[in-house]
């Protein structure tokens, strides 16, 4: 019987350190720091120079799966403390003028389609949130919290109830970096 081995290697560069205790992985660089645990695999971590080997022996479906998805995680952490995230998010009104304000670590949405409630959306972890005229741009290092800040912001503003041909009002995600 042969030995199925499912492996992927992720490229670290110059600029950045990555460091491995078990298999909680720290990423350095630039920008920032970013701590990820993933006890909870049973994949082989191991540290070559510049490039991190993920393997895997004898994987169910499962398990050579997340092989895939680690490095991808790994891969992002790298990218957010060497550049960091950016997103970009349009304020779309026809109706009642919407106001956006950053308050701490909330989104409060006013008068959105006339509502005398301010509509109020958290802010995740280190994320920084600015807004400028029509533009709401969201910036972190955590592509996670950077993502989860806009998923929060867009949902606060959905429309329920009313036609959503003629009711455009929101605020969405144009652009990401």
């Amino acid at each position: 019987m042969s030995v199925q081995i499912v492996e992927n290697t992720v490229g670290i560069p110059e600029n950045v350190q990555l460091t491995l205790e078990g298999r909680k992985i720290t990423v350095q660089g630039p920008k920032g720091k970013l701590v990820r645990d993933f006890t909870h695999t049973k994949l082989n971590m191991i540290k070559d120079g510049n490039t991190l080997r993920l393997s895997v022996e004898n994987p169910r479906r499962t398990e050579a799966a997340l092989v895939g998805t680690i490095s991808a995680h790994v891969k992002n952490m790298i990218k957010g403390v060497s550049q960091g995230f950016v997103y970009k998010m349009k304020i779309v009104f026809v109706h009642f003028p919407t106001a956006v304000k950053v308050v701490e670590k909330e989104v409060h949405i006013e008068n959105f389609i006339g509502e005398r409630k301010p509509r109020i959306a958290t802010i995740l972890g280190n994320t920084k949130v600015t807004v400028k005229q029509d533009d709401v741009i969201i910036e972190g290092i955590d592509i996670d919290e950077v993502s989860q800040t806009a998923a929060n912001i867009q949902t606060r503003t959905r429309i329920r109830n009313k036609d959503l041909r003629k009711f455009l009002d929101g605020i969405y995600v144009y652009s990401k970096e």
